[in-house]
């Protein structure tokens, strides 16, 4: 009985070691994908989507496609022509004074790490996993929240990471 838990057990060990490993190579090459300097912004025709309630607007390619609105008209997302599991959105929503906010909801204040082409500063956060890569930014302006992400599969991230950065820089709000 003795033997075969300290077997199990090395098992285990060596399943997540290999594990981990195996995850930090798939990092590895996706951050190496994302440095990769095979992005050219003006090989790409591009249109604008323009929010007229929230007031913010952002570059998308021109053939993606986009998906039904939402009444309130808080938003949009597109989808790629060639795969419609990567999308792109755009949405936003009037933020609770903080006056308002109780002791109970702690607000949780994360440091600026990026600056749109426009100067606003706000949160850009790349997040993969076994299954889903995003990449999205949020920016606090005048009690209202703006959030703009990109989605791919994990194994694709790489390909889309430097069109999500380019368009989480050019992003813009009309009325800061």
């Amino acid at each position: 009985m003795g033997t075969a838990n300290k077997t199990c057990s090395l098992e285990q060990r060596i399943y997540r070691f290999a594990a981990s490993v195996s995850g930090i190579i798939a990092l590895l090459i996706i951050l190496w994908g994302c440095t990769a300097n095979n992005f050219n912004a003006r090989a790409i025709a591009w249109k604008t989507y323009s929010n007229s309630r929230y007031g913010f607007e952002f570059p998308y390619p021109s053939n993606w496609t986009s998906l039904v609105a939402p009444e309130n008209d808080d938003g949009i997302a597109f989808t790629s022509p060639q795969n419609k599991t990567v999308e792109i959105r755009g949405w936003a929503s009037q933020q609770l004074p903080n006056s308002i906010v109780t002791e109970q909801e702690p607000v949780k204040k994360i440091k600026s790490n990026f600056q749109t082409a426009q100067g606003v500063s706000g949160v850009l956060v790349v997040e993969v996993d076994q299954r889903v890569g995003s990449m999205t930014l949020t920016l606090i302006q005048s009690q209202v929240k703006y959030c703009w992400q990109g989605r791919s599969n994990s194994q694709e991230f790489q390909d889309y990471y430097r069109l999500f950065y380019y368009i989480a820089q050019q992003y813009r709000i009309s009325k800061p």
